[in-house]
């Protein structure tokens, strides 16, 4: 065993053979019933090879997991040691291969390391910096209150492919100047691209003729737009760097808020805790939304990483060019001693990932998310799941941890009904006060 203290990376002209937990060991896969049905039940068992564990992503393509917090915090800010540009895989996947479409080389902010990383980056944090938090949180109401009233009259919801799936869909093609028209299908094509199946390299192909078509029409009228931002920025993109910046902006703000909506409804609308009627419960949307980030983060297994030589970390010898993933899921719930429950310290955690990849929006990202939630609760008071929590489906994917569905049911509300509705286009607040005033 190495006499190398447990919390370093360290270099290595020639490795000798491995000699750690895994020596050996087959990896665990991270695909299948089991681990779509319980994931913390196979990172439990991966504790036993320590800090990292030898995984397999997808039938014949592995990779090393990052299961514990202090290692994940060191790949992710060491980028002298970790490079985040799959150009530096050792073993890359075919392009037609359904895992190309997440862990390939793009010229854009996620695929690419140092100046040419700061660069994209500036992009779209300089992009969302033009959207007041007002604005953005107006558009959000406005667009919510289109999907629930699409569904208010019925009674029953599946709050995943009517709600939670649309909202960011319409919200960002909404940023991109685009009318909501074209927003129609992309809440499909994200869930194949993202689920890594058979289809995801169609997927991916609609993706970017839906990005073509909108960087054609904004190059030849401009707007007050995020496309238009992007386009006109000092730090000039090509029509390539163009397409694959908005493809991030997409993927990166859709599927992450998709389940950060659903799976943090599903908490508040099967723990008492949280949400039961409009005058009960005692925990807020925030927090449910905070809950789902440090123990059910919306992307559990991602942040792909690849080692400019070989490394020792934390005890583990990893190969110049080795796949290596981050698990927030797993090392955000590493057992630390502490009761379960409410947590007064904030309950730190890495669902936002950490160094110079983290996410650059994430304050817009649990604007949109807490938002949506306040907003559908605030129309529909007596909501409640029509199957339990521990009932309800995931979608495959090592990559997101994603509900199939939530269903819901509820008291109807119609448009012509007294007191608030969604028709009205005023907040709850507001609607009260003006049907108080208005009445004899």
């Amino acid at each position: 065993m190495t006499t190398k203290p447990p919390s370093t990376s360290q270099p290595a002209a020639t490795p000798p053979a491995a000699t750690w937990a895994g020596a050996g060991a087959a990896p665990v896969p991270l695909w299948g019933d089991d681990f779509n049905t319980d994931p913390y039940a196979i990172y439990a068992r991966l504790r036993r090879f320590g800090a990292v564990a030898p995984v397999e992503i997808h039938p014949g393509v592995n990779a090393w997991l990052v299961i514990d917090y202090q290692a994940a915090l060191e790949v992710l800010r060491d980028t002298a040691t970790y490079s985040h540009s799959p150009l530096n895989w050792s073993d890359p996947v075919p392009s037609d291969h359904p895992i190309a479409p997440v862990i390939q080389p793009r010229p854009c902010a996620i695929a690419t390391d140092g100046a040419e990383h700061r660069r994209y980056r500036q992009v779209i944090t300089d992009g969302f910096n033009m959207i007041p938090s007002h604005e953005l949180r107006d558009r959000v109401t406005r667009l919510a209150d289109d999907l629930i009233r699409d569904f208010a009259e019925a009674g029953e919801v599946d709050l995943v492919a009517q709600y939670a799936r649309q909202l960011p869909l319409v919200v960002f093609n909404d940023l991109f100047g685009l009318p909501a028209s074209y927003a129609t299908g992309l809440s499909r094509t994200m869930a194949r691209l993202m689920e890594g199946g058979d289809e995801a390299a169609d997927a991916n192909e609609e993706l970017e003729a839906y990005l073509a078509e909108l960087i054609a029409m904004k190059t030849e009228h401009r707007g007050a737009d995020l496309t238009s931002w992007y386009l006109d920025h000092p730090n000039g993109m090509t029509q390539e760097e163009m397409a694959h910046q908005l493809l991030l902006t997409l993927v990166a703000g859709n599927e992450p808020t998709t389940n950060l909506i659903s799976n943090a409804l599903s908490r508040m609308l099967s723990d008492p805790s949280y949400y039961s009627t409009l005058t009960n419960g005692a925990r807020t949307a925030r927090e449910a939304v905070e809950d789902v980030l440090r123990e059910e983060p919306p992307m559990s297994n991602y942040a792909y990483h690849f080692p400019r030589r070989d490394v020792l970390l934390h005890g583990n010898w990893i190969r110049t060019g080795e796949l290596i993933l981050i698990s927030y899921a797993a090392a955000n719930t590493t057992p630390d001693g502490l009761p379960t429950g409410p947590r007064t310290d904030g309950g730190s955690h890495l669902a936002w990932s950490a160094g110079p990849h983290q996410c650059p929006v994430k304050h817009s990202a649990l604007l949109m998310a807490v938002t949506a939630i306040e907003r559908l609760t605030s129309w529909l008071s007596d909501l409640e799941l029509t199957v339990p929590r521990e009932k309800l489906q995931w979608r495959p994917g090592v990559i997101h941890r994603a509900l199939a569905e939530l269903p819901a049911r509820f008291t109807p509300i119609t448009p012509g009904q007294a007191g608030a509705t969604p028709w009205n286009r005023q907040s709850p607040q507001e609607a009260s006060v003006a049907y108080t005033e208005s009445s004899p």
